[in-house]
């Protein structure tokens, strides 16, 4: 059961994402990196997804004194995939014009990711680095997951701006909303993942 949790958390983030690039009103951050990249270096979004995590992967084994969680970059790599996938599927049926549009398109997306990053959490297999980076962040600082969070999207935001990654309202919206919509996410994910297991 856990695995078709972790599948399903991966397959509503990968579309939550893909739906917020297309949504053209600006990604997370640190999608805004990875979009930001593959314009500027060349590869896909998903490709940098895998880099990134690698270099993530580093530095939380630096942070936490401990071997790194390669694990991550199995989930890395499958969400690299997904976006990849998802992308081309969201270019082709959904382009949004109108600012309407673009906001349905955009929140939609920023809810999803915000689901998908929660179910797949509860599973405790094979985080991503940049999520095993928001938890590593609140068991050093000992806040919230909603402070960790927010902090982790604002020193993403400072590299997307270096990497001419896709900012814009959704980029402050998810920097606002991103941390509260996964802390809200978090416990109803934990209670129906707890029944199932029962």
């Amino acid at each position: 059961m856990k695995y078709i949790y972790y599948g399903l958390g991966i397959f509503i983030l990968s579309l939550g994402i893909s739906l917020t690039i297309q949504s053209g009103l600006g990604t997370s951050p640190f999608d805004a990196v990875l979009v930001g990249l593959s314009e500027e270096v060349g590869l896909t979004v998903g490709s940098w997804e895998v880099l990134i995590s690698l270099i993530l992967l580093i530095c939380n084994s630096i942070l936490t004194r401990k071997k790194p969680m390669l694990l991550g970059l199995i989930t890395a790599f499958i969400t690299g995939i997904g976006i990849d996938l998802w992308l081309f599927i969201v270019k082709t049926t959904i382009s949004p014009n109108m600012w309407v549009g673009k906001l349905i398109c955009f929140g939609i997306g920023l809810v999803l990711i915000g689901l998908g990053t929660a179910i797949y959490l509860q599973t405790k297999f094979a985080l991503t680095p940049i999520d095993h980076l928001t938890l590593i962040i609140r068991d050093i600082s000992k806040r919230t997951i909603l402070f960790s969070r927010t902090l982790v999207y604002a020193l993403f935001l400072v590299l997307a701006i270096i990497f001419k990654g896709p900012i814009g309202i959704g980029t402050l919206l998810t920097v606002c909303l991103g941390g509260m919509i996964l802390h809200f996410f978090m416990p109803f994910v934990e209670r129906r993942f707890l029944s199932s297991k029962m």
